[in-house]
């Protein structure tokens, strides 16, 4: 809770896009960007990769990120909201 709590207060107006890679029958892979910015109005995009596991209840037992911060112009953004329905089933810009 006090790292999610911490996260949270540091990366305000987060906006996150995440787009399947691959999934199993037990776990799920896909690439993500979020955009934020910090207290002193500092913008980044973060993005990467995720693997989830699930156990035979269906909880996740594990959990992979490897995620990068990179620092962008406000005008740089590209994400402001969550995704609109013409946006569903369209992949995101790689760079």
């Amino acid at each position: 809770m006090q790292f999610l709590t911490g996260k949270w207060e540091r990366e305000l107006d987060y906006v996150l896009r995440k787009g399947l890679w691959a999934f199993g029958d037990d776990s799920i892979a896909v690439r993500f960007q979020y955009e934020w910015h910090d207290g002193d109005n500092n913008w980044f995009r973060s993005y990467g990769n995720e693997l989830w596991e699930f156990d035979a209840e269906g909880l996740m037992r594990r959990r992979e990120a490897s995620i990068n911060d990179v620092a962008i112009a406000k005008s740089e953004r590209r994400y402001f909201a969550p995704r609109g329905e013409a946006d569903h089933g369209t992949d995101f810009p790689l760079d």
